[in-house]
């Protein structure tokens, strides 16, 4: 398959952010005194925009969901943020892309202060053209509006050639939204029926068949 626009989303494509993402979920619903099951039920968080998520898993208004956001924030800018690790193969993934010409864009909804920070830390930055992700003022917040963001920064004349590479739902509406290609991956924290059902173009199992899709 012929792309030469590389969107990767972060959390579940990039890295394995699972610990710290659910830890700072659980510290800010203790912080509101909102039982927690098990981490394990807070997966559902790691996706979507903390706002809506807040919204649609606790039924949270307005007021609470930003105490949750800011609590959330208390544990992740320090401890939640490097409780996580790339995934096996993605620094050589990176670099076979850029080796192919590819322009490569991180395009996350995670505020783009802390997916830098991340990338920083795993030293990959550098492999990236362009890092986009949300803002902390939340004026920029979908995957949809990063996407939209990413088109006008960068002066792709023939959409066909971007695809966003995802693992959960909410890549596959962005990428349609926007008219361009999506690939879910199965290594994340989606599944092939969540995939089937929101019709993604592609479905690749692994890092390493992920890199033969796209550079071979």
């Amino acid at each position: 398959m012929t792309f030469k626009y590389i969107l990767l989303d972060l959390d579940g494509t990039v890295t394995d952010s699972a610990e710290g993402v659910t830890k700072s979920v659980a510290y800010a619903l203790d912080k509101l005194g909102f039982p927690v099951e098990s981490h394990w039920s807070l997966m559902k968080f790691i996706g979507p925009p903390l706002s809506e998520s807040f919204r649609e898993f606790c039924g949270f208004d307005g007021e609470t969901v930003q105490k949750g956001i800011n609590y959330y924030r208390e544990y992740y800018a320090d401890k939640g943020i490097f409780e996580n690790k790339l995934y096996d193969g993605m620094k050589e993934f990176l670099i076979s892309l850029k080796q192919h010409g590819m322009t490569v864009i991180l395009a996350t909804s995670k505020p783009e202060v802390y997916a830098k920070r991340i990338l920083d830390k795993f030293v990959v930055s550098e492999y990236f053209d362009l890092i986009a992700g949300s803002t902390l003022d939340t004026s920029r917040n979908t995957k949809t509006d990063v996407l939209k963001y990413i088109l006008q920064k960068i002066d792709i004349d023939d959409l066909s050639k971007a695809v966003l590479i995802g693992d959960r739902k909410y890549d596959i509406i962005g990428a349609k939204e926007v008219g361009i290609k999506c690939i879910s991956i199965l290594y994340g924290y989606g599944s092939k029926e969540e995939f089937v059902q929101y019709n993604a173009d592609y479905i690749v199992d692994t890092v390493e068949n992920l890199e033969r899709f796209l550079v071979n």
